[in-house]
């Protein structure tokens, strides 16, 4: 019993760990680019502007991720001032860019089951092999993983970056809402992380089925 619980233990460990350091490194990679790309030099100067998954992995993140499924990732600071100087929609555009490239790395995982080179079919018949996963058991995990990420990443809570999307396009009245309860937002996204599921509330249900749809399941 022992070694069967390692050996799954293991096999789950592994998709995840490649998985997270793909998305959470090219999540942050995007904030930073788009930061660049609007005149801030800060996420350069502070090394954010790699792919290289040491500049961005925080290590208490990364832990709860391989465990739990979900994570965080260093934030990328950015200079808020520079931005609005470039557009003011310019801090928009970078908080999206993050979930916006999980969606795209989502719909890059979902193309082999599209043109057939992976079945859909071989996802559940072949979880695991030894103490690695299977091929498409693993793909199936990167686009849901990266969809969950661009998901709850969307929720306007901060400090996520669905706060600062939503700030842009909410009137004034409702902004100031987003203000008021931001010193709860972890409280919040606690509750709906851990305490909803309790309650029968599937609050990631549309991701699946947009997972679904993508892999043509």
């Amino acid at each position: 019993m022992l070694g069967f619980d390692l050996q799954t233990l293991i096999s789950n460990l592994i998709p995840n760990l490649i998985i997270m350091v793909i998305a959470l490194t090219v999540h942050e990679f995007a904030h930073a680019a788009t930061a660049n790309y609007f005149g801030d030099d800060l996420p350069r100067q502070t090394g954010r502007l790699t792919l290289n998954p040491l500049a961005h992995l925080d290590p208490v993140g990364s832990l709860v991720f391989i465990i739990a499924g979900f994570g965080w990732a260093k934030p990328v600071q950015v200079t808020p001032w520079v931005l609005q100087r470039r557009s003011p929609a310019a801090l928009m555009w970078v908080s999206l860019a993050g979930p916006f490239s999980n969606l795209i790395l989502a719909i890059l995982g979902a193309v082999p089951f599209r043109i057939g080179l992976i079945s859909v079919n071989s996802i559940t018949s072949e979880g695991t092999l030894g103490i690695l996963p299977s091929l498409p058991y693993f793909m199936f995990l990167f686009v849901v993983t990266n969809m969950l990420l661009a998901f709850f990443n969307l929720i306007p809570l901060a400090p996520l970056d669905g706060e600062k999307i939503a700030d842009y396009f909410l009137p004034p009245n409702l902004a100031r809402i987003l203000d008021q309860i931001r010193p709860f937002s972890v409280l919040i996204l606690m509750a709906i992380v851990f305490l909803l599921p309790r309650l029968g509330i599937d609050i990631f249900g549309p991701v699946y089925s947009i997972t679904y749809l993508l892999i043509g399941w």
